[in-house]
This record gives C-alpha cells, sequence and structure tokens, in this order.
C-alpha cells in the first residue's frame, strides 16, 4: 500500500509520515529532501539560479541516497545541512523547475517500488502516486504552522521570529500553490486533516486509523 502526506510547510508533515511509517511497519519516503539535497548541491559549486537547465543537469549527475533518517549526497551525509534556513530559501528553485522535478518524480517511483511505503511533499497524492490507496492532507492555519518553525529553527540554532517565518512562509505557500509542474493541492480523494490544535501523538492515532480503515477495506475487495 501507498499512503502519500501532502500539504504545506510547518503542517508536521514530515515528523507523522515518518511515526506513521514506523508504526505501520512501512517504508518512509522524504520527497521534500530530495529537492533541498539537489538546492545545497547548486549553493555548494555556486550554481547560479539564472540558467535553469544547469540545474536538472546537476540533478541528473547527483547520486541522491534518502533513507528515513539520512540524507546523503555522492555519499556524503547532509542530513542536517539540508534543512538550514539558506536551504530552505533556494529550494523553490529545484522544486519549481520542471525539468528537476521530472527527474526525482521518476527517482520518487522507482524508491516507492512495490514496497508498503509513507511518502510525504507537495504533489505525492496527484503527481507522482495518483492510484495511491489512501491520500491525506495534512494542514493547519498559517500562524500555527509558521510558530512550529520559529520553534524548530530556534531549537537548530538559528532563532528567529515568528513573523518573519510566515512572511517567508506565505511567499513559499503562493509559489507552491501557482507553480505550473506539480503545485501543492489536495488530491480529489484525499482526506484532509488538521493538525491545529492537537498533540502530534493525536495526529498520528488519526492518521492511524484512517490508513487502517482503508487497509480493511482493501481486504474485503
Amino acid at each position: 500500500m501507498i499512503v502519500t502526506i501532502d500539504g504545506p510547510a510547518g503542517a508536521g508533515k514530515s515528523t507523522i509520515a515518518r511515526a506513521l511509517a514506523r508504526r505501520l511497519g512501512f517504508r518512509f519516503l522524504d520527497t521534500g529532501a530530495m529537492y533541498r539535497a539537489v538546492a545545497l548541491a547548486a549553493i555548494k559549486r555556486n550554481l547560479g539560479w539564472e540558467d535553469p537547465q544547469k540545474l536538472v543537469e546537476l540533478a541528473r549527475q547527483l547520486r541522491l541516497d534518502v533513507r528515513e533518517d539520512s540524507v546523503r549526497i555522492d555519499g556524503v551525509d547532509v542530513t542536517g545541512a539540508i534543512r538550514t534556513s539558506e536551504v530552505t530559501s533556494a529550494t523553490h528553485y529545484a522544486a519549481n523547475n520542471p525539468g528537476v522535478r521530472e527527474h526525482l518524480v521518476q527517482l520518487q517511483r522507482q524508491a516507492a517500488g512495490h514496497d508498503d511505503i509513507v511518502t510525504e511533499g507537495r504533489d505525492q497524492g496527484t503527481v507522482v502516486f495518483p492510484h495511491a490507496q489512501c491520500k491525506i492532507y495534512l494542514t493547519a492555519s498559517p500562524e500555527e504552522r509558521a510558530r512550529r518553525r520559529a520553534q524548530e529553527l530556534t531549537d537548530r540554532g538559528e532563532p528567529t521570529s515568528v513573523d518573519e517565518v510566515l512572511r517567508h512562509q506565505n511567499k513559499r505557500d503562493e509559489r507552491d500553490a501557482s507553480r505550473a509542474v506539480g503545485p501543492m493541492v489536495a488530491a480529489s480523494d484525499a482526506i484532509e486533516v488538521s493538525t491545529e490544535g492537537l498533540t502530534p501523538i493525536q495526529v498520528l492515532d488519526q492518521l492511524e486509523a484512517l490508513v487502517q480503515t482503508k487497509i480493511q477495506q482493501q481486504q474485503r475487495a
């Protein structure tokens, strides 16, 4: 079974998707980490953003190894490096590039294979795995998402204000929703779940119940 979890930044997708995969005994696929890795590689190589084709060529050359708890580029561990504010600000260059998206979508499908997986991102239920058996769209208010992100950055040693995060987040949401390829939008058959006011455990319990229901429906079919 493929479980897709899409939604905007700060909704808790990565944390919840990883925990849900562990509960279910499924593999976890963090697709956002792949776009972040491409952006980091471009930054490290001082690649100019003005030539989108160079970014496509770079993405195709990289050896990406994205696992449940680690991300490597050409064998080098970049698990922490891809989560910095600098990379977050630049990731849209990779995510909005049609050639990069086409390549990474292929890698994501290959990575999934025929296994049971939980995969999270922006377009998993709409573009990458349109026939997924269980699609979830995770969301929360912009203010709540910004508060969580600000706390995450502060805990990581990058203190910032909620207002600053919210400003950048609103721009990111607009870019994600309006891009021509793989825009952030809930699949027509996705179940929308708000994490507003809920603890991670409460969200996890709710999602696990949804998946178990889908599993039971499959078994009866």
